[in-house]
């Protein structure tokens, strides 16, 4: 047994070790914790062959320790051959680790055997493959096989290295052999077994199914690929060239292009599934795929691709041979797509690049099948067999490498846009039919693959000879180029700028003729000076060209020269203009001069005024044959689409040719709604603008301009009066041009609220919304449901629907999805046993002769009844019974309670004469009921005793722990003798009837048989019948929960709503769920649920305050089922379901795949099995077939896969988080079955020690995960793009069906919403207009508003986002998009066209919304659908909701910037491109504007005030007399009125839960401070999103995702808020004061309070808002430790290394790291703007008495000096401070001292001789202070000059001090409020509900000590 590792390493060992080896290495080494961990699942990725091993070490440790001690010492000694030197990253750990554990085992198992290793083996071995092989095959299922013959696989392999070949027997070689045969069937199978024998799952006895193998499994017709090589241990049994057997089209495709077995084994499955799917669809079950099934799916698969040929203008190579089947041609075609597709790892991005490859290797496949030559390089094709990474080594890796080389070059995303090329840039390049210059294969010395500068490698081999990845010199773009700069906004949407330019223009120009709108028509100068438009217009025009081939500029080499030609005769054709029209429209002019005149004189007679109109109407001749064809879809659309070279020459000039964005134009009925709205809205705006904004204005413009102002109050830069007061006319007219620009976004609020409001109103929503609507339409509820759900045997025809049959039918059907419902709510613990029993309906009413209804409708029925009948007088019955009947719920309920009664008495007893005397009773009460003498023959009085009687029989009936019989006895005859005595009125002869004389009465009613309580469906009628007689009370409120309530409202709601009618299951689409995952929780541990914050709470303790209801019934759940053993991880999954964690997540996207089998059951189950309910069931082995066919058809149906990008790396790590999340994670899989999980697995090359890449499959098995799939990368997917979809990216192959939902790891979904899936699915069948829909939109319930005030506000605004704005988006608009919700894609059209996101670097930050996008360019069409919806998690804290309000508005402006917005914003018509600004971009830039209209507004009034010139005006008595001019400066302030922005918020709370709840939540969230919230969000939107069109900087943020229940320090609200909110807050205050300071005359006027009040608002709101909504803001300890800390962080140095949140430097650094990468043109504009602050010192120096009213400018000369020499002397502190402080203390503390005493000084001579005042020393401080702030920002933008210059810190001290002034002025309001202990009460009661403020109180009793008495 010598040792088979070759050379000796440090690790080597003989076959027996010695405790003196073994022990030396260990003694000092860590060892992990062996009890907790199976040493398989800490394999090294380096060493992954050994997993196997060690798990069946694991698997027969309990049966044989000694052969598994012997695999373990192999597993030691192969880890050892595979890495002697233990180099790869955790093998020393690892070999250490099992050395020792073999140590521990060696002697304890050698002791249990007497025979030798080698015989201990061979006879287990033996043992084992006949036991678990070849007996259990035909029983065992294929899993379990599976792992059977991988554990024999690896002792046969053991086996081999412990004992020669000769000491093998002949029988072990012999089993060995067949278990080397079965390798190949039992492998680790998604979905489909295909190769499994034996025990075969259901799912491959579908017909469909094997109709789909039987399809691909054609094979014998094709030509079989040559093997050229040997294996590398045989050599002379093969023959060198042999014939490759192959299975299947897919291995004859791999075997000649050279595919991995993972992708094609994938890719099998997937085209199985998706054939049986399509091919099963409306027919009955056939083994023979249908042609129209094929001929769909390449329809389907390849439109993108034919669609690519006719746009580049090359014939399809999809091609076929009359003598060859066209089925299987078609399916080697789709075969061939799919296997490339599911290798291009991040090529999938790049759509018409798998275009490119695809034809080339589609032409390759004609030519094999067919033996034709090459049409290029004329050699015949070969039938060669590839190794299986030729095509990734060949094809992908040269791509993969040319975008690797790109994303090198974009610095992680923080380079300019325009110095790298994007997914979109390299996609684009086979736009054009010059990608064919590339070849095929592919020339990697292309221009595409390699840079100029780059050296000609002339290695041998492609892998070796191709580019390398050297940064280079960037090459030009592709189409377009996203330059940073703020004119994207023009270029993209320059139609609606022009727009309102010109109805600006035309507006200013009526109002000041003041003749009016009808005056214009009949005054020709004025119509002439309103026709100068036009003239506008070609200005725009050509600005319009001007920027358009400035902004391409770097695109222009890649350009044909058509596109050239294009855009240069576009800018001279529109100079041509500009020059013409101002030419000619002064031709009209009465006295014109030189050029003019010569040109008037010229054109004769035209020259009169009617040549400016002929010229008009020709410059005009474009737009009006766009505006014909505006109302000619059809028309445009085929325009647009055609390849036709004239019409291609026609529409050349109209736009450039582009692949995407052709004929997205919709119907005429949808072009004429979303017209007629922006008509309506546009009228509205215009009308509001002329009579409020602008009208008011022309007169006292009129009068300023003609004032002469001459006493100005600081020195005159410009001669006013020359120029008529233009500077004062700009700063009035400038705030109110900005509103008039930006106010289309309000009245866009407000039509959209009263579109959406009036759509929702139609669709039926909100018309079930509480409890009392539900009951009183529950009756209709079960057939509404029928008629969407039912999918059994035909319906009865209309004649026959009132049959009571009919309606049985409804409710039994209707029964089993309400009760797993009702049964769902009680599993997630919303609703208790007792509401859960009133909430369930019956499986089955054939035991009454009524419908049973639950008991929550029944409630309370009985006791009225028996009231009613106990006072009821009259003699008949026929009052009675009428007043009973009229009410349906009633007199269902008495029938029920009767008929139930009896029947359950009538089994209790077992005497026959006891059952007769209760016949004999019954038989009098239906003889009187039917002669309608009940109340003559019976006394009602007694009912209320009898009620009583029957309430206590009942309930002894129900006590299932102990029946006391006698006591049954005892009841059961005091009511038979109430009954007798004292209801009955002649009761006494039924007992004295002949054939009972001789019976003893005290013997009666006493043999009774309880037993046959104990059946479930007896059981039930008992609780049933007990709740109906007991529950006196209404039950308005049942259920309890707010949860529940609004989950059964909705579901019952959705039912009348618009829902396609649902298929059966079979019959179904099929469709995935994707959900990606990173970092986040799966499931919280008992210490983070335990752990306390500082306020010592914990998670679990809030969560209880939060939901006390549902804890009860959680509490109750674990009582009553017996889990109190198991109740620690009840607990963990209890709070982990309230949170936003991926096992939520997980267990609501199974709802699917329980809902699919609910539907089949009920489908296939019969009548007797709808009556029964399958939860009631005793399964037969015909329930048992028909549960397995039901499970087979949800896995047939459903897939769900989960990409966890770490998996693989959380598997193998030592942080507790990681290996929590990655057991969390195993455990969901083992758990649910149908839930997968791919990974990207990251393992170092043995030999070469490089980094390889896979993507991974797995699914939970017993114990551990069974790898499904793995398929090598060409590199790190992640490195290239975004994360997020990325992560998608690899996971996506992986998916099944032909739909696909998107799900964030953030959502939940629900079981009755689930039922609603095929309904939904039906969509994409039903066609709007010309177009299918590719993607389904869903609405959300936003799950987390109960958490705090601002999940409140965040759940309204979301909720309205979610319903009601995108109800209006997809109709009337026809905008809607993709927004990272649960939308449903069309699979096949989004595979095949780029994906289902977009993941360029910080381009595609918001990363969904480009799917949209890129739906919509590619003709695709987004519905959205409120029947159905899915849960989702918002952020809960400010902090959070900043950072996701952040991360939004950086992604929306780097979506300013991108091709997409461009091309939409071009492409679409007006009205739709209007549509399309409004709710995208320009939502964003609304909020900018609005803000910037604050700092213009108050700029301008500083301008007026410091200059003198508003006393002036204001002086003069015509503006005195008119109030005009203060009523159109108030319009300014309609935008500080936020109120109208929440109006479609308070629409859709009032359409699904009435107005005056509306009202009352509207009014709610002002007390609670909503104005607040919101207007501090338009400043996170205003900077993130301006910031990011001005330098860049937009990045992933994470927000946490976690409940708020700890309080932010002073320092991270600074440090998050400073430059967003503080800054700008802080200086609207300034300039708040300094117009209140010097500003008084606006003082006696209450519309000055009204304009800044609003101002004053904002600015506090600014400040304040983040300690007003910071837990405990308010609490005096923490504000002096919020103090404590602050001034730690500011004093810190900084570093490298040091994080931000450590040091004031290290985020100040930070901070302005957007700068660093900001352009030339960012920078500028950065210093324009910083230069606004210099305007405070230029204005108030002036008015310091000092001054002495002097106006020459060297006052402010002198100012300069003062403030530089302040400078100087603090700069000399600071160098003294550093230099001298340490060694020179007495010379530093002598300087400090001579500055002070100078300082005196100079401050007494300037008080005594200078005449300087107190107010001069503050106004001095307001007019330097912004100064210093400016000469700051510019430094920062200068960092680089300034570094050179040695002065950088200089300007970081200078900053430090800044900051310390504002962090002092901005906490001391906190710091005194937090003095008033009611502060902080009032704080918690706005922030938290009235559960969390007592949990608030709680803790502070018993801070550190908070508890759950869980135990």
């Amino acid at each position: 047994m010598a040792s088979t590792s070759g050379t000796k390493g440090p690790f080597e060992i003989s076959r027996q070790p010695s405790k003196r080896m073994i022990r030396a290495p260990t003694r000092t080494v860590e060892l992990p914790n062996e009890e907790n961990i199976m040493d398989s699942e800490i394999v090294p990725s380096s060493l992954a062959v050994l997993v196997p091993i060690l798990r069946a070490a694991i698997e027969i440790e309990e049966e044989n320790p000694r052969v598994a001690y012997l695999c373990r010492f192999h597993a030691f000694e192969k880890a050892h051959t595979m890495d002697p030197t233990s180099s790869g990253r955790g093998v020393r750990q690892f070999k250490t680790y099992l050395l020792h554990k073999l140590e521990r085992e060696g002697e304890l198992t050698e002791k249990s055997t007497q025979r030798s290793d080698a015989k201990e083996l061979q006879v287990y071995y033996q043992h084992f493959y006949e036991r678990r092989i070849r007996d259990g095959e035909l029983t065992t299922k294929p899993e379990e096989m599976v792992k059977n013959v991988q554990i024999a696989t690896v002792l046969y392999e053991v086996l081999k290295t412990l004992s020669s070949p000769q000491a093998i027997e002949e029988k072990t070689k012999r089993y060995a052999a067949d278990v080397e045969n079965k390798r190949g069937q039992y492998e680790h199978y998604n979905i489909l077994p295909l190769y499994a024998v034996g025990v075969k799952p259901e799912i491959m006895e579908l017909p469909e199914i094997k109709a789909a193998i039987a399809a691909l499994s054609k094979v014998d017709n094709l030509p079989m690929p040559i093997i050229h090589s040997r294996p590398d241990n045989d050599a002379s049994t093969i023959p060198m060239e042999r014939v490759k057997n192959v299975n299947d089209i897919l291995d004859w495709i791999a075997s000649i292009f050279g595919f991995q077995k993972g992708n094609v084994a994938n890719q099998r499955e997937h085209l199985i599934l998706l054939l049986a799917n399509m091919d099963i669809r409306n027919r009955s079950a056939s083994y023979e795929i249908r042609e129209e099934t094929v001929e769909n799916l390449m329809a389907t698969t390849f439109k993108n691709y034919e669609s690519w040929c006719h746009y580049v203008r090359c014939k399809s190579n999809i091609r076929y041979s009359d003598g060859h089947g066209r089925q299987q041609l078609e399916l080697i075609y789709i075969a061939l797509y799919l296997l490339i597709w599911g290798e291009a790892s991040n090529i999938r991005f790049m759509p018409e690049c798998l275009c490119y490859i695809f034809h080339h290797m589609c032409d390759d496949v004609f030519g094999i099948l067919f033996s034709n030559a090459h049409h290029v390089s004329g050699e015949a094709f070969e039938i060669v067999t590839r190794d299986d990474e030729h095509f990734l080594r060949e094809v992908i890796t040269p791509l993969y490498d040319v975008l690797k080389k790109e994303a090198k070059r974009s610095n992680k995303g923080k380079a300019s846009h325009s110095n790298w090329r994007n997914y979109d840039d390299l996609n684009e390049y086979f736009w054009s039919d010059k990608c064919f210059k590339l070849g095929w294969p592919m020339n990697l010395n292309s221009d595409f693959f390699r840079h100029k500068e780059e050296t000609q490698t002339t290695h041998p081999g492609r892998l070796r000879g191709r580019a390398n990845t050297a940064v280079g010199k960037k090459k030009p773009k592709t189409n377009f180029v996203e330059v940073r700069t703020y004119l994207h906004l023009y270029r993209s949407f320059d139609r609606m700028w022009i727009f309102f330019i010109l109805a600006l223009q035309a507006m200013i120009i009526i109002a000041w003729s003041n003749l009016g709108l009808i005056g214009v028509l009949t005054d020709s100068d004025v119509f002439r000076n309103v026709s100068s438009i036009f003239i506008t217009y070609a200005i725009l025009n050509f600005l319009q060209v001007t920027i358009d081939i400035i902004l391409i500029w770097n695109a222009l080499g890649n350009m044909k020269f058509t596109q050239l030609l294009r855009y240069f005769l576009k800018f001279v054709v529109a100079a041509v203009w500009v020059v013409v029209l101002p030419v000619s429209f002064s031709s009209s002019l009465q006295n014109p001069t030189g050029l003019i005149q010569f040109v008037t004189h010229w054109a004769g007679d035209w020259g009169s005024g009617s040549l400016y109109y002929w010229v008009v109407a020709i410059y005009m001749i474009p737009n009006i044959v766009a505006a014909l064809l505006f109302f000619l879809p059809p028309l445009r659309r085929t325009l647009e689409r055609s390849n036709n070279r004239i019409l291609t020459l026609l529409m050349w000039w109209a736009q450039p040719k582009l692949y995407v964005g052709r004929g997205m134009h919709e119907s005429i009925f949808s072009l004429v709604k979303y017209t007629l709205f922006w008509i309506m809205l546009l009228i509205s705006k215009l009308a509001f603008s002329y009579y409020v904004e602008i009208s008011p204005l022309v007169e006292p413009t009129k009068i300023i301009m003609a004032m002469q102002i001459d006493n100005y109050q600081w020195h005159e830069v410009f001669p006013e009066n020359d120029m008529h007061n233009l500077s004062v006319v700009v700063s009035i007219w400038a705030p109110i041009i900005l509103v008039y620009f930006m106010d289309t976004q309000i009245w866009y609020a407000i039509y959209a609220t009263l579109f959406g409001g009036i759509i929702g109103a139609f669709s039926h929503l909100g018309e079930i919304r509480t409890l009392g609507m539900l009951r009183s339409r529950f009756l209709s509820v079960p057939q509404a449901f029928s008629e969407s759900f039912w999918t059994g045997r035909n319906r009865k025809n209309m004649q026959e629907e009132s049959d009571d049959a009919y309606e049985r039918d409804n409710i039994a059907y209707f029964s089993q999805v309400w009760n797993e419902f009702i049964n769902s709510m009680r599993e997630e613990d919303l609703i208790s046993n007792r509401d859960r029993d009133l909430l369930l309906v019956p499986y089955s009413s054939v035991d009454v002769s009524v419908i049973q209804w639950p008991p929550f409708l029944l409630a309370s029925k009985i006791p009225i009844a028996v009231d009613m009948a106990k006072d009821y007088k009259k003699d008949d019955d026929a009052d009675l019974f009428k007043k009973i009947k009229s009410d349906g719920y009633m007199y269902s309920a008495v029938v029920e309670c009767y008929e139930t009664l009896k029947d359950i008495i009538l089994n209790l007893l077992l005497s026959a004469e006891d059952r007769k005397v209760i016949e004999l009773i019954c038989a009098k009460v239906e003889e009187c009921i039917e002669e309608e003498k009940f109340v003559k023959e019976f006394d009602t009085s007694g009912l209320p005793s009898l009620s009583e009687k029957l309430e206590k029989f009942l309930s002894l009936l129900k006590d299932e722990d102990s029946k006391q019989e006698s006591l049954i006895v005892n009841v059961l005859q005091d009511i038979v003798e109430i009954i007798t005595q004292d209801v009955m009125v002649d009761g006494h002869v039924i007992l004295q009837t002949p054939q009972h004389y001789n019976v003893d009465k005290q013997q009666r009613f006493v043999n009774i048989d309880t037993s046959f309580t104990q059946k479930r469906s007896v059981m039930e009628k008992v609780i049933r019948l007990h709740l109906l007689l007991t529950v006196k009370e209404s039950a308005i409120n049942v259920p309890q929960n707010i949860e529940a309530r609004r989950r059964i409202t909705f579901f019952a709601n959705s039912l009348f709503m618009n829902m396609p009618k649902a298929p059966k299951v079979r019959d179904m689409l099929s469709f995935s769920v994707l959900t990606p995952y990173y970092k986040e929780n799966v499931q919280y541990s008992n210490d983070e649920l335990k752990k306390d914050n500082e306020d010592g709470i914990s998670i679990l303790f809030y969560l209880t305050m939060i939901y006390p209801d549902e804890w009860a019934n959680f509490e109750e759940r674990i009582k009553t089922e017996n889990l109190e053993k198991d109740r620690e991880e009840f607990v963990r999954q209890w709070a982990s379901y309230r949170g936003q964690t991926l096992s939520r997540t997980v267990r609501g996207m199974m709802y699917y795949w329980q809902a699919l089998l609910l539907q089949y059951l009920i489908e296939n189950a019969g009548d007797n099995g709808i009556s029964e309910g399958y939860r009631t069931v005793d399964y037969n082995e015909r329930d048992r077939r028909l549960l397995e066919q039901a499970k087979a058809l949800a896995d047939l149906k459903f897939t769900y896969v989960v990409s966890c990008q770490l998996y693989g790396s959380q598997k193998k790590s030592k942080n507790t988080f990681d290996r929590g999340c990655y057991n969390n994670i195993l455990n969901l899989m083992v758990t649910h079955s149908a839930l997968r999980v791919a990974y990207i697995d990251e393992t170092e090359d043995t030999k070469g020690g490089e980094k390889v890449y896979y993507s991974v499959l797995v699914k939970g098995g017993e114990k551990y995960d069974q790898e499904i799939y793995r398929i090598k990368l060409p590199g790190p997917p992640t490195e290239i793009g975004e994360g997020k979809p990325e992560n998608q990216n690899h996971a996506i192959i992986f998916t099944r069906g032909e739909a696909l939902q998107t799900i964030d790891m953030n959502q939940d979904n629900y079981y009755e919403e689930a039922f609603k899936m095929r309904n939904v699915l039906e969509e994409f069948h039903a066609h709007k207009g010309q177009r299918k829909p590719t993607i389904l939109g869903l609405r959300e319930h936003i799950f987390t508003g109960s958490v705090s005030s601002l999940a409140w506000f965040m759940s309204n605004q979301e909720t309205s986002f979610v319903t009601i704005g995108q109800r209006v988006l997809a109709n009337p608009l026809k905008v809607r998009f993709h927004y990272g919700h649960p939308d449903i894609f069309d699979r096949i059209f989004h595979i095949t066209r780029g994906g289902i996101s977009k993941a360029s670097k910080t381009i595609n930050l918001s990363e969904d919304v480009f799917a949209g996008y890129n739906s919509t360019l590619r003709q695709g069409y987004i519905t959205h659908h409120e029947y159905i919806q899915v849960g989702k998690g918002r952020d809960v804290g400010l902090n959070q909701i900043s950072l996701f309000e952040a991360k939004v508005a950086n992604g929306n402006g780097e979506q300013t910037l991108c091709r997409d917005v461009y091309r939409l914003g071009r492409r679409f018509d007006f009205f739709r491109m209007l549509s399309f600004y409004f709710t995208t971009v320009g939502f964003y830039f609304s909020s900018m504007i609005t803000v910037l209209t604050v700092y213009v507004f108050l700029y301008g009034r500083l301008y007026m005030v410091l200059s003198g010139v508003e006393r002036e005006i204001l002086q003069n008595p015509d503006i005195h007399q008119s109030k005009s001019l203060e009523q159109a400066l108030a319009s300014q302030s309609v935008v500080q009125l936020g109120l109208l922005l929440v109006l479609p918020m308070v629409m859709e709370i009032g359409l699904e839960k009435g107005f005056r709840t509306a009202l009352g939540d509207f009014i709610i969230m002002q007390l609670q401070l909503a104005s607040v919230f919101f207007t501090f969000q338009l400043g996170t939107k205003a900077h993130y999103y301006g910031r990011t069109l001005l330098h860049g900087g937009s990045k992933y943020r994470p927000t946490g995702r976690g409940f708020v229940v700890f309080h932010a320090k002073f320092a991270d609200n600074y440090r998050m808020y400073s430059r967003s909110h503080f800054v700008k807050g802080l200086e609207i205050l300034i300039l708040l004061i300094i117009y209140e300071v010097y500003g008084e005359s606006y003082r006696s006027s209450t519309l000055y309070f009204f304009i800044t009040m609003s101002m004053w608002f904002l600015a506090i709101s600014w400040l304040f808002a983040p300690f007003l909504f910071n837990p405990s803001g308010f609490n005096w300890q923490k504000t002096v430790d919020d103090w404590t800390d602050w001034k730690r962080w500011m004093g810190n140095r900084g570093g490298i290394g040091i994080p931000s949140d450590k040091s004031w430097e290290s985020w100040w650094d930070e901070e302005n790291e957007h700068l660093k990468y900001s352009n030339a043109r960012g920078k500028i504009l950065e210093i324009i703007l910083a230069c606004r602050f210099f305007i405070y010192q230029y204005g108030i120096v002036y008015h310091l008495n000092i001054a002495r009213r002097s106006k020459n400018i060297l006052v402010f000369a002198l100012s300069w000096a003062v403030l530089i020499i302040v400078l100087i002397v603090l700069k000399m502190v600071s160098m003294g401070r550093r230099r001298f402080s340490t060694d020179f203390q007495l010379m530093f503390r002598i300087l400090k001292a001579l500055l002070f005493l100078g300082f005196l000084s100079v401050m007494t001579v300037l008080f005594v001789v200078c005449a300087l005042t107190v107010s001069d020393l503050f106004a001095s401080i307001l007019a330097f202070t912004p100064s210093g702030w400016a000469i700051i920002l510019i430094a920062q933008t200068c960092r680089g000059l300034l570094k050179w210059a040695k002065l950088w810190a200089s300007v970081k001290e200078l900053s430090r001090a800044y900051e310390y002034v504002m962090g002092l002025i901005i906490f001391m309001p906190t710091a005194v409020l937090s003095w008033f202990p009611f502060v902080s009460e009032f704080q918690n009661r706005i922030l938290f509900n009235q559960a969390f403020s007592r949990g608030l109180k709680i803790s502070m009793i018993l801070k550190g000590k908070d508890t759950i008495k869980a135990d």
